[in-house]
């Protein structure tokens, strides 16, 4: 992994000064309820220093350090097998091990790009002298660890250079890379340099410590003052991410609040996002720009847990805690404002930029539909973001709104339709579509595993119905034509079928949806889609038993064969093949796959024998 993230080498100076700029802010925090944590030295910073004979890059902060605990927990934990196994799985790609360092957030072990080994020293604030720790590794997998004396809380890495990346050594190259990552950092960064002296002589110069970046915090800024190449390079600082935001939304609120909020918008979601839904995601969280927690949860609902950004408010108590947080108002209204912000954000990106709202879509449009559920308040404005397949573009690989699609619904259509199966080929082939694609009507195609979940919540967009197609009885006619009769022997056909199902199907009856296919399965408007109630049931969830019902289609020739069967046995295996194809139409699965297959492969041979 190390080895692929080469060409971005840089990028571990950025990582070390951000993890000792979070040590600092920690403390800074808990230094608030007991100044002793201090101990005697105020002034917050990060040092920078080169030892170019020994080859060696230092890095340290006099922030909150780390017990000997915290350094195996947090610094050995790629070591564990479960962690580096997945290291192992996932390198192979090399451009997506170029960005697994953005996507993860590797930090500390960036160091290992440029190093061939590193020494980790640390003492937590608090801790007796004695209580220092030191790590060292060599990037193998394995490391050491002991106490050692340490008067100085804080942390120090010792990074021993490889020969090729000695342009590291070089002071200029790291107050470049120093402005060009972390210039926004709150804390100085002091750089140990030759600086002239306070003697005549003026080419004199002597080792000195000298600040190299602004230290001042950029969303405390007007947006006049800061260029689009510094929101970028913040953003890379909070999130850890390589690449560049898609949008971002800076505001400052005064009146009876006082807050600031900068809110990034990514372009892409990191590797393990979906698989780790309950992970803490949020914002940072300042007062009076005071380092309060990482992810600030209750400042954003999860459906938009994408978002990245820093909250500062001058108004919550410093001493706020996690309860206290979820039940102060005033945080209930900075998130109010955050969810409104982030909301308009994505709609204003949409608006103005179809190909980043593309590229964000095809990131987090799972995640955002969740919020039809979770967000009643803001269930419209949500709608007004969600982006479908449709059968009439499928092949064009485009999306449509639902606003722009009721633009394009007939005078006479009174419902947007839709369908939901578990993957894209299967809602575009499904035989629920034939009737719709013979009169030319529009059908969302909604293939994600949250759909069927959404669309028990959400019934209607802009004074339009949202109907299944494949749920309930369809009239495409709106009532101008009369209902479609059988004759007394087709009659008798849906009868003697129902029998032979009476376990399996609640009815049999003709259909109106199908012009090809032989059969389908047709839901009640309240159950859930089998696709659905499979993975349901995979997960444990006992759900009640549900019956649907089976519309043949008269016309078809295996039905018409089926209506000439005198024979019982005959007659019974063809209508439970005819309800097996619609089972596997729909994405379910069988009871008993074995006896499918011997039914099929008798009436198959059976009727070439009566050909031949």
């Amino acid at each position: 992994m190390i080895n692929s993230l080469y060409s971005n080498k840089e990028i571990f100076l950025r990582e070390l000064v951000s993890n000792a700029s979070d040590a600092c802010d920690r403390l800074r925090f808990e230094a608030l309820r007991d100044p002793a944590l201090l101990e005697g030295d105020p002034e917050l910073r990060i040092e920078i220093e080169v030892d170019s004979k020994a080859g060696e890059l230092i890095v340290r902060d006099n922030g909150i350090g780390m017990s000997i605990k915290e350094v195996t927990e947090n610094i050995g934990t790629v070591a564990r097998s479960g962690t580096r196994q997945f290291l192992e799985q996932a390198c192979g790609d090399s451009d997506l091990d170029r960005k697994l360092i953005g996507q993860f957030g590797v930090g500390f072990y960036s160091a290992f790009i440029v190093a061939e080994g590193v020494t980790l020293l640390s003492r937590r604030a608090g801790d007796e002298a004695h209580a220092g720790v030191r790590w060292q590794s060599d990037g193998s997998g394995e490391y050491s660890i002991s106490e050692v004396e340490r008067p100085q809380h804080g942390t120090e890495i010792i990074l021993h250079l490889k020969p090729e990346e000695s342009e590291f050594l070089q002071n200029w190259t790291l107050r470049s890379l120093i402005g060009r990552y972390s210039d926004h950092i709150g804390f100085p960064i002091m750089l140990l340099d030759e600086i002239p002296t306070d003697r005549d002589d003026a080419d004199q110069k002597e080792p000195g410590w000298t600040a190299v970046n602004q230290a001042s915090a950029l969303w405390t800024l007007q947006r006049s003052e800061i260029k689009d190449e510094d929101y970028q390079s913040f953003y890379q600082h909070i999130s850890h991410d390589f690449e560049k935001p898609l949008a971002w939304a800076h505001n400052h609120v005064e009146g009876s609040q006082n807050y600031t909020t900068l809110l990034y918008l990514p372009a892409n979601a990191p590797l393990d996002f979906m698989l780790q839904r309950d992970e803490r995601k949020g914002l940072r969280l300042y007062v009076k720009r005071v380092f309060i927690m990482d992810a600030a949860e209750q400042l954003l609902p999860h459906y938009l847990r994408f978002i990245r950004g820093v909250v500062d408010s001058n108004d919550l108590p410093l001493n706020v805690s996690r309860e206290l947080l979820q039940e102060n108002v005033q945080v209930r209204k900075i998130r109010a404002a955050v969810v409104k912000r982030s909301l308009d954000l994505l709609s204003k990106v949409s608006k103005q930029d179809k190909e980043k709202f593309h590229t964000f879509w095809d990131a987090f449009g799972t995640v955002l539909k969740e919020g039809i559920v979770e967000d009643p308040a803001n269930r419209d404005k949500v709608a007004a973001l969600l982006r479908f397949a449709t059968n009439k573009d499928i092949k064009a690989g485009q999306r449509t709104s639902l606003a722009d699609y009721i633009d394009r619904m007939p005078p006479d259509q009174e419902a947007i339709w839709y369908i939901t199966a578990d993957s894209l080929a299967a809602a575009a082939s499904s035989p629920h579509l034939e009737i719709f694609r013979k009169k030319g009507i529009e059908v969302l195609l909604m293939h994600d595993r949250v759909d069927e979940w959404v669309m028990a919540y959400f019934n209607e967009f802009e004074g339009k119905p949202l109907r299944s197609v494949a749920k309930g009885e369809i009239d495409l006619d709106s009532g101008n034509a009369p209902t479609q009769k059988t004759a007394d022997g087709e009659g008798e056909l849906l009868g003697r079928m129902a029998k032979v199902l009476t376990d399996s199907v609640a009815e049999v009856r003709a259909s109106r949806r199908l012009t090809d296919s032989a059969s389908c399965l047709v839901l009640g408007e309240a159950e859930i889609a089998l696709h659905m109630r499979r993975m349901l049931e995979q997960a444990g969830q006992e759900l009640p038993d549900s019956r649907p019902t089976l519309e043949v289609n008269l016309e078809h020739p295996l039905v018409q064969r089926l209506q000439a069967t005198d024979c019982d046995d005959d007659f019974e295996d063809w209508t439970r093949l005819l309800h097996e194809q619609a089972v596997l139409a729909e994405g379910g699965q069988l009871d008993d796959p074995a006896r499918f297959v011997q039914r099929l492969n008798r009436l198959i041979l059976e009727t070439h024998s009566k050909q031949a």
